[in-house]
């Protein structure tokens, strides 16, 4: 999940766009036209570049995220509906505005993001939904319904489908149709798909039920890729001890054992948790990129490993043994799971959630394990599986 970049966008441009006006009934554009008329594109961030296109029946989000050096970049589609429906509905407690979108993807697991806003929010992750998306090929349909949306006659009123952090390379999102109405919400139904909330509150630990150390961890090093590092350790005043040291060219990897919950469901989100024993970073990103993309670094970045050896041994693990020859798109996500400032709790503590497609893939076997890696310079020391206090994923399963 992105930190900050999502919604930084929406002030830009909040009070030119103007969308075309279907009688108060709703938008619904089925793109099955020569041209795509309403929407207004854009990229931020980073370097990515877009282009928005129509095509036989739908349209084309294509992002080319080869010139980004960072992959901390967003691309949007975005239109006024103001003049689509009729906002003095949503002055009553039963209505709110429901988006809803059929989608196709060629890169997954990824998340695309729904968000709607005015001229007048400040509040921008309000009305903002994450949704993961399993695979390519398929055409998947999602909807989010607004939670007591404040727009009133006069206003504009936003909506977006936005794509965030999917990699370095180029990506399309195909879009069979884009639908915004106002509902009903007792009459409605639920939403569709698996709206997915950002930047959720991390929960006490006593709200899981299972708790499940890190069974494997190791460093795999991008200077010496042929060269194992099982043995790194901390040497100081009090003797040796085990660490993970991570910084640009060293990430951790994690792994764990979940044959006890073969077959299992996830129920909700849950959390991996580890122990932070030092830490150096600093730098004037901000200074360098501005405030919108400096603020991004110094952070830790955890990503799915999706290939690659699922079997690999601390004793011995390379990175080039635990890519197996692949490209680091093929094995690692291309888009993070988790952006997470590092500022530990008093106990010394980061905890970071993990939605509930991410664990549930992670049981599945899908996902392999976890990556560590720095955004930004970051040079940290973290405690690793076998400590008093190894990384942790704590979950709760369904009934």
């Amino acid at each position: 999940m992105k930190a900050s970049g999502i919604c930084k966008v929406l002030r830009f441009a909040a009070s030119t766009m103007v969308g075309a006006a279907f009688a108060h009934g709703g938008l619904v554009d089925d793109f099955d036209g020569d041209s795509i008329n309403g929407w207004f594109f854009f990229t931020g961030d980073g370097s990515a570049t877009m282009d928005f296109e129509p095509h036989d029946g739908f349209a084309r989000i294509k992002v080319d995220a080869r010139q980004d050096p960072h992959n901390v970049w967003w691309a949007i589609i975005k239109r006024d509906i103001a003049g689509d429906v009729d906002l003095t509905k949503l002055q009553h407690p039963s209505y709110e505005l429901r988006v809803e979108a059929r989608v196709r993807l060629s890169h997954a697991p990824r998340r695309l993001n729904f968000m709607i806003n005015t001229q007048r929010t400040t509040d921008f992750h309000e009305h903002l939904m994450e949704f993961d998306i399993p695979e390519t090929g398929e055409w998947h349909t999602i909807s989010m319904t607004t939670r007591n949306l404040d727009a009133v006659p006069g206003d504009s009123l936003f909506v977006q489908l936005g794509v965030t952090d999917w990699g370095y390379g180029t990506y399309e999102v195909d879009l069979d149709y884009y639908r915004a109405e106002i509902v009903n919400v007792v009459e409605a139904g639920p939403d569709v798909g698996e709206p997915l909330q950002y930047h959720p509150a991390i929960p006490p630990i006593e709200s899981f039920s299972q708790h499940l150390p890190a069974t494997h961890s190791a460093l795999v090093n991008l200077d010496f890729p042929d060269v194992h590092f099982g043995n790194w350790q901390l040497m100081d005043s009090n003797g040796r001890k085990p660490v993970m040291s991570i910084d640009n060219r060293q990430w951790a990897v994690l792994r764990w054992d979940f044959g006890q919950l073969e077959g299992k469901k996830i129920n909700g989100p849950g959390m991996l948790e580890f122990t932070l024993h030092s830490i150096a970073h600093g730098g004037g990103y901000i200074q360098h990129y501005g405030e919108d993309l400096g603020i991004e670094f110094g952070r830790f970045r955890v990503i799915e490993i999706l290939e690659g050896d699922p079997s690999w041994a601390p004793s011995d693990v390379t990175f080039h043994s635990l890519t197996q020859g692949k490209p680091y798109e093929e094995v690692f996500n291309g888009q993070m799971v988790y952006d997470v400032e590092l500022e530990p709790d008093p106990d010394g503590k980061i905890r970071v959630t993990l939605s509930r497609p991410v664990l549930q893939r992670m049981i599945d076997g899908t996902t392999k394990g976890l990556l560590i890696r720095p955004l930004g310079a970051v040079q940290a020391t973290i405690l690793p599986a076998g400590s008093e206090a190894a990384p942790s994923i704590h979950l709760n399963l369904a009934p």
